[in-house]
């Protein structure tokens, strides 16, 4: 990497890993405006680091590590947060249209059951489902392989009966 940091190089990285960045803010947020909030965070966090890659790890292990500190960073700022609530300004002639269709229900489904995972817990599903292998998880989180894969079982148990739970109903 160049001793300073070319914007156009880092658009374009960003824009090649853009589904991931948005996948972590899916994961660490529930409403639009604050995945929106947080992705703009993360660019921000990543900019600033852009001069200090090195190259020694692939982008894209480097950019989940920032991305993911970055979301559980802001993660626990907002609960320490009190939380105001201003229904008067939520447009009314929204519809919501439910999803009819079954795959996307099955998503939803583990979308709401991640969304009770522990931090760490969301960030290795989120790698898990990218198809990262336990090195770069290791990488990423810098957590050890055997920690990991015994992790890595618990929480699949724990998220099979969290989606079956919210499949039934039940929290």
């Amino acid at each position: 990497m160049p001793e300073k940091a070319n914007q156009e190089q880092f658009v374009t990285l960003i824009n090649e890993h853009n589904a991931m960045l948005h996948k972590v803010c899916h994961v660490y947020c529930h409403s639009p405006a604050d995945r929106q909030d947080l992705f703009q965070e993360i660019v921000v966090q990543l900019w600033k680091s852009f001069s200090s890659f090195r190259g020694e790890s692939k982008f894209s292990t480097w950019l989940y590590r920032i991305a993911l500190n970055t979301a559980i960073s802001d993660l626990r700022r907002q609960q320490r947060r009190i939380k105001v609530d201003y229904p008067e300004l939520v447009p009314m002639d929204l519809a919501a249209e439910p999803f009819n269709n079954e795959r996307e229900e099955q998503l939803q489904h583990l979308y709401e059951g991640i969304a009770q995972l522990g931090e760490i817990e969301k960030a290795l599903v989120m790698l898990y489902l990218d198809d990262k292998s336990y090195d770069e998880m290791e990488d990423i989180l810098g957590i050890n392989q055997n920690n990991l894969r015994v992790k890595m079982n618990r929480v699949k148990e724990k998220l099979r009966k969290l989606t079956k739970a919210v499949e039934h109903g039940v929290r």
